[in-house]
């Protein structure tokens, strides 16, 4: 099994920056692909970033991309999702998420998930 519990959300205003930490434990190994989505009232979850612990396969979402960077310390099993020039739509409960042995970006490839940390971007 795998935990992953995150942290960081919070209230910001429109242009500011949050950043997202999520802890793995148990069973993780190099070969889990991270991966952080988010879920706004109403709308399905999305992909919004994800990465490999080995720092390859990165991958971001359309709507995120040159604002949020996704990160990770495999030696500490943490995971970050650096978010900036933060909008109003980007409001939203942010998961963190593991799956293992392959990098798919759709939420059903993931069979980990964190209880979720809600960030809200004010206008």
């Amino acid at each position: 099994q795998v935990q992953l519990v995150e942290s960081g959300g919070g209230l910001v205003q429109a242009g500011g920056s949050l950043r997202l930490s999520c802890a793995a434990s148990g069973r993780i190994s190099s070969q889990y692909y991270m991966g952080w989505f988010r879920q706004a009232p109403g709308k399905e979850r999305e992909f919004v970033a994800g990465l490999g612990w080995g720092g390859v396969r990165v991958s971001y979402g359309d709507s995120v991309k040159g604002r949020f960077t996704i990160s990770r310390d495999y030696a500490n099993k943490t995971v970050w999702l650096h978010m900036n020039s933060l909008k109003p739509e980007d409001t939203a409960v942010y998961y963190c998420a593991a799956q293992y042995g392959s990098s798919a970006t759709t939420k059903s490839a993931f069979q980990y998930w964190g209880q979720g940390t809600q960030v809200t971007v004010s206008s």
